[in-house]
């Protein structure tokens, strides 16, 4: 007996029909794009963007009444929601793979920034995907709802984390602020500078009590005393001082460590000793043996800073020895914050180890390169994310329910494995 054949958009509707949807949507998207630019994220600052949401909450709260209906088992099926999703991979995909950048004027007529390529995450064919996916995930939830089974939990968790944590991080884009604020040690600042150039007068406030480096052991290189060119050229030598490793080569000689300090001060013009203040800076006593003649020469090197001169050690007419200024191994701010509310904080601020106080994150940001250990300010990114705790609990709803789809999956296979 022959099979009639389905009609496309006839219902049940499959891949087909839901490519096809997608394709309309993201056409629509693009020429939105095209011809009105990118969406004005700012536009959704609270307390616009917390009305979208609770629209968007109960759009498909609102849907459920024609849950019989088949655009409802359509739209909460698995071939929508797999296109959905693999369009979202795909606009993901552009982002990762063309270098993102804020618009301007000058740049309006390149077809890629018109086409919202360099954009993405704000433009209008993302976000009407984005949108598309809360909705198709959110009926996907209530739908399995309606039919609650206690061992679906981990199900239940996943979802819930993956569209809490879009949910939060997409709607609360417009509310993140970012700044960047320069507190000198000693003085307490509040002020910050936009985009525009504009001073902003923030609710937080920072006070610099102390700003701190540790260093690296710095480097010994030879260098040429007329050009200053490092040896070889074109490879450059260095030697990395080692206290357990105390001989090396330079430019044919044989380089020993005598002595060294880290933090060190000029004790006369040619002799150093161990002092730990701010102006101190590594210093190493070495003896230079040429290796053709055996002839040696011994005295201190130091890099030198701000706050003393430099020192090399002679070699011979052609080169001489210097050092290198050490790399920083860590910097760190001891600050006290405060806030608008009253509140007072204090805390050590360094990479990788931000304060978190309220709906504030402050990073360490950076310092006075050129003066090292004596820079006289600190440099902190501040970011302002009311959005963020919400994100949080995505995450570990996302990671919860995961690691109970792998408990049950294992607890299954050896119930499974006890039955043969």
């Amino acid at each position: 007996m022959k099979k009639n054949k389905k009609n496309i958009w006839e219902f049940p509707w499959g891949y087909t029909e839901s490519f096809s949807v997608m394709g309309g949507i993201l056409i629509t998207g693009f020429l939105l794009q095209f011809f009105s630019g990118n969406v004005d994220i700012e536009m959704l600052h609270a307390s616009a963007n917390l009305i979208i949401g609770i629209i968007i909450f109960f759009i498909p709260v609102v849907f459920t009444i024609f849950r019989k209906k088949p655009i409802y088992h359509w739209f909460s099926g698995i071939p929508f929601s797999v296109t959905v999703i693999a369009t979202l991979l795909i606009l993901s995909l552009i982002m990762g793979l063309i270098p993102q950048q804020t618009g301007s004027a000058d740049l309006y007529s390149d077809f890629s920034f018109r086409m919202g390529f360099t954009r993405i995450s704000s433009s209008w064919p993302f976000v009407l995907v984005y949108l598309i996916c809360l909705l198709s995930l959110e009926t996907i939830i209530i739908k399995r709802f309606l039919s609650f089974r206690i061992k679906d939990y981990p199900f239940y968790l996943i979802h819930l984390g993956i569209w809490l944590l879009l949910f939060t991080a997409g709607l609360g884009a417009a509310d993140m602020r970012s700044y960047v604020m320069y507190v000198r040690e000693g003085e307490t600042e509040w002020r910050v500078y936009n985009e525009k150039g504009q001073v902003l007068e923030l609710p937080i406030a920072i006070e610099l009590n102390d700003f701190d480096m540790e260093l690296y052991p710095p480097k010994l290189a030879a260098i040429d005393r007329e050009t200053g060119d490092i040896q070889p050229i074109g490879k450059p030598d260095f030697y990395q001082i080692d206290e357990q490793n105390p001989k090396g080569n330079l430019a044919g000689w044989e380089i020993a460590i005598e002595k060294y300090i880290h933090h060190a001060v000029r004790n006369s013009d040619s002799t150093y000793r161990e002092v730990h203040m701010p102006g101190a800076s590594p210093a190493v006593k070495i003896s230079a043996r040429n290796q053709q003649n055996n002839i040696v020469k011994t005295g201190w090197v130091c890099a030198g800073n701000s706050a003393q001169l430099y020192m090399t050690l002679p070699l011979n007419d052609q080169y001489t020895i210097v050092m290198t200024q050490p790399e920083p191994k860590r910097f760190l701010s001891d600050v006290f914050v405060y806030t608008k509310e009253g509140e007072k904080k204090h805390s050590i601020i360094e990479v990788n180890n931000p304060l978190r106080l309220g709906s504030w994150t402050i990073y360490q940001y950076g310092y006075d390169a050129e003066a090292g250990r004596l820079s006289s300010y600190s440099s902190f990114q501040l970011i302002y994310d009311p959005w963020l705790p919400g994100v949080y609990i995505g995450i570990i709803l996302l990671a919860a329910g995961a690691l109970c789809m792998l408990w049950s999956g294992n607890k299954k296979r050896r119930n499974e494995y006890e039955m043969e």
